[in-house]
């Protein structure tokens, strides 16, 4: 049997994550995390927040590894993936709760737009989205590494790119979601949490 994937990034950044988690969906009831990746993100913060249902979701290439996590590391407020494209219609219903890591500089700008068109489209009014990643602040990047980061990924695909922290917030306002803090993370990321306050 192959080894579960395994992301060194994510073992270095659970326990900051967390520490910001337990307070902001401390009255959630059901998260949903978009784009569950190796699935090391979700064992951990289910086992951590047992008072919430986790709601894994990714593409179907990507279920394998997470169901493996999952089964190495059981919680029984921990579900199996579902399958979860943004440019798509989103197959969940009475989520009060987003968690989204390291996704919004991967994906088209397009797709960032349909990522913030599904939380309008399903998070309750209250409920709480997080977003884990590096942002450029003002047109500038917060570190060299950033920058450096930033030219790797549009080598790749130009698509992709650090997001400017303005234009989320713009798209944020437009999903009906006020950003309640702008948390400081390892390497260089940041921990945005929103709530939706309109329909």
């Amino acid at each position: 049997m192959s080894l579960p994937p395994f992301s060194q990034a994510c073992e270095n950044n659970k326990q900051a994550i967390l520490s910001v988690l337990i307070e902001v969906f401390s009255r959630t009831r059901h998260v949903l995390e978009v784009g569950s990746g190796t699935g090391q993100h979700a064992v951990f913060f289910a086992h951590h927040l047992p008072h919430l249902i986790w709601q894994t979701s990714d593409l179907t290439i990507n279920h394998d590894g997470i169901n493996a996590w999952i089964a190495e590391h059981p919680s029984p407020n921990l579900l199996a993936p579902i399958e979860l494209d943004v440019a798509q219609n989103w197959p969940c219903t009475e989520i009060d709760g987003v968690f989204t890591a390291n996704t919004l500089h991967i994906m088209a700008w397009p797709l960032v737009e349909r990522f913030f068109a599904g939380v309008a489209g399903n998070l309750q009014l209250g409920g709480r989205l997080a977003i884990y990643g590096p942002f450029k602040y003002q047109g500038r990047f917060t570190s060299d590494s950033n920058a450096d980061f930033d030219c790797w990924l549009k080598a790749h695909d130009p698509a992709r790119g650090v997001r400017d922290i303005e234009a989320i917030l713009a798209l944020a306002a437009t999903a009906g979601l006020t950003l309640l803090s702008d948390t400081a993370m390892p390497a260089n990321n940041q921990l945005l949490v929103f709530e939706k306050t309109q329909s």
